[in-house]
This record gives structure tokens, C-alpha cells and sequence, in this order.
């Protein structure tokens, strides 16, 4: 686990960040009622985030990319000993070294935000599977599910922005992923078109576009950005996008609700109405994770949630040093 204080060691305290609308500070404090659980929250964003990168295991091992890593004096940890090939770079690092490293260009490794690789460890892709990435681009987590299914069965990665889908194609070919299809359709739209053709997958992350309130460390331009009619709109949406992805799994098969905000309206509500809509088709599942996570919350503003959606799991950047993430499985059963 990387504990929050031990990273603060490691960043600049008291960085500047835009100051938070007042609504946004009311609702983390409804989240976080606990004073000192609350001010923790509040300082941790004030620190530079960690410098976390993921072994490309199609194209090295963690053992050799961190002797060549070694080799130009950076400090590497291994924060996850069952993931060795998630990594820290502890090292002072000049602006974009990260990025411009030979190791980097060569597709060894990608920079990706510790909590953002949870989603597919708690997916678990296989080598066989038919996998459905909807909202793939970058393209962090789909780079990771092939390494995880070491370039064998076959990824559909689906990305509607033309700019964002050839950062996803660059990616992909740097990481030398081949068992990747990328698609560009809206979400919705791509899985009517699935469901015509009578395609059924074994695993399907729904990284849901959202408000990106888990960011604000990485991105202080959230806190300008954030505004409730966003998460609103944004909740009907992820509802869509969650049933009809969903519609596409096959009995047996699972998938992965995740969002990057702490917003209950995109998180737990979206989980509650899809396990109330889909009745008994669906099973939420419990998952392990190497971090400290917090269940999701069953109450919130006037609503009360379905208790199983405790077994969601709620990310928040002062209790292990990361971003916020939110995480949630289920496998169809009927």
C-alpha cells in the first residue's frame, strides 16, 4: 500500500490550486464528515501526485525494465508485490523526463495513475476472452488488459472522438498490442449495432465519461469545470451506457462499471437503478484490491441505494496517495 504520508515525503506541500466552489466543499464534506478525515482530503490535493508507471509486460519484464530504469539512477518501488509490474519512480524528475525517456518511446512502460490500473485488476481479462473496451483512449486500461491476456483473444476498443482515438491507435501500436480492434461509434449506438449482429462478450469495462472529481491532483482545471448540472446530465448518461453495454455480456460473462469522481449521482445511484432495471440478470460482485478502499454508500441526499451496492468500492486520493477512483463488477447470470 502507499500510504498517504509516506508520499507527501516525496511532494511539494502548499502547491497552488484554483479555490473549489463552495457547492463542491459541501458535498466532500457530506462524503467525508469527519473533520480530520475531511482536512486530510483537502491537503493531500495540495501535493504534487506520484510518479506511477506500468511495466509493459508484452515487451520486457518488471525485473529487466527496472534494471535499465536503475541504470539512469531513478529510484524505483514496487508498491503491489502481486503486481510487480506496477511501479513508483521516487526520483526528483525533470519536467517530461517521464515521457521522454528511451524506455518510454520504446513502449516498456506507460504512465498511468495508480488507481486507474484498479479497474482491470479487478477485471481479471483472460487469454480467450472477447473483450469490450467502450470508452478506451487513451488507451491505459486497454494496453493493460493485453498485457493481461498477453496479446491472444480479441479487444474491441471503442473511442468516439477522432483526436482522442488516434492518441488510443499511437498507444496501442508503442505498446505493440495486436489482438486490439479500435471502432469509433458513440457507445450506445456501438452496442445496438453488437446486438443486431448477435456479438455476446466475456468481459466488458465501462470506464464511464464522468466529472472527473478523483482528478483534481493531476488536473487542478476540474475545480473550474465542476458544475452539478454536469453530474446530473452525466448520470443519465452512464445509466444508458451501463444497460446497454451490459445487454451485450454473455450469461456467464462480467463487467466493470468505473468512473474517476466521487459524485454518488454517477457512482452508487447508476449502480442502484441498473440492479434494480435488470433484476435478476445481474449479480454485483465483491473484489479484492492491494490498496485501502471504502464501500459505497447506501444514502445520499434524499435517496436511499440498494445495500449490495456496498460491495462497490470507493477510491479516495488521502487514504493510499492516488486519484479518486470508483469501482464496481457484476457478472449476467440469466
Amino acid at each position: 500500500m502507499v500510504g498517504a504520508r509516506d508520499g507527501r515525503n516525496m511532494t511539494k506541500h502548499n502547491r497552488k490550486i484554483p479555490e473549489p466552489k463552495h457547492l463542491f466543499v459541501e458535498r466532500i464534506l457530506e462524503l467525508l464528515p469527519n473533520k480530520e478525515d475531511n482536512q486530510s482530503y483537502w491537503d493531500i490535493l495540495k501535493t504534487q501526485p506520484v510518479k506511477s508507471i506500468r511495466c509493459n509486460t508484452l515487451k520486457i519484464s518488471p525485473e529487466k525494465l527496472k534494471e535499465k530504469l536503475k541504470e539512469k539512477n531513478w529510484i524505483i518501488s514496487q508498491p503491489w508485490k502481486k503486481y510487480p509490474e506496477i511501479m513508483i519512480v521516487k526520483s526528483s524528475l525533470v519536467p517530461g523526463e517521464l515521457g521522454r525517456a528511451l524506455e518510454h518511446l520504446l513502449g516498456y512502460y506507460y504512465i498511468q495513475e495508480l488507481s486507474s490500473m484498479l479497474p482491470i485488476i479487478a477485471m481479471t481479462p483472460k487469454e480467450k476472452d472477447l473483450y469490450l473496451d467502450l470508452c478506451a483512449a487513451p488507451g491505459s486500461k486497454t494496453t493493460q488488459a493485453a498485457a493481461k491476456m498477453n496479446n491472444k483473444g480479441t479487444i474491441i476498443a471503442n473511442e468516439v472522438s477522432m483526436g482522442r482515438m488516434r492518441i488510443l491507435a499511437s498507444n496501442l501500436e508503442r505498446c505493440g498490442v495486436t489482438n486490439t480492434i479500435i471502432t469509433r461509434k458513440e457507445g450506445r449506438a456501438l452496442t445496438r449495432n453488437f446486438d443486431r449482429q448477435g456479438i455476446k462478450f466475456d468481459k466488458i469495462l465501462v470506464d464511464a465519461p464522468c466529472s472527473g472529481e478523483g482528478t483534481l491532483r493531476s488536473s487542478p482545471k476540474t475545480y473550474l469545470m465542476w458544475n452539478p448540472k454536469t453530474i446530473k446530465a452525466l448520470s443519465h448518461l452512464q445509466k444508458q451506457l451501463f444497460k446497454k453495454s451490459f445487454e451485450q455480456l454473455k450469461v456467464g460473462g462480467e463487467m466493470i462499471y468505473s468512473t474517476c469522481t466521487h459524485a454518488p449521482e454517477e457512482n452508487e445511484e447508476v449502480v442502484d437503478a441498473m440492479l434494480t432495471e435488470l433484476g435478476d440478470q445481474i449479480k454485483i460482485l465483491g473484489f479484492e484490491f492491494p490498496i485501502k478502499t471504502r464501500p459505497g454508500i447506501t444514502k445520499w441526499k434524499d435517496k436511499t441505494y440498494n445495500e449490495r451496492v456496498k460491495l462497490c468500492q470507493r477510491v479516495y486520493p488521502h487514504d493510499n496517495n492516488t486519484e479518486g477512483f470508483f469501482v464496481s463488477k457484476f457478472r449476467r447470470i440469466k
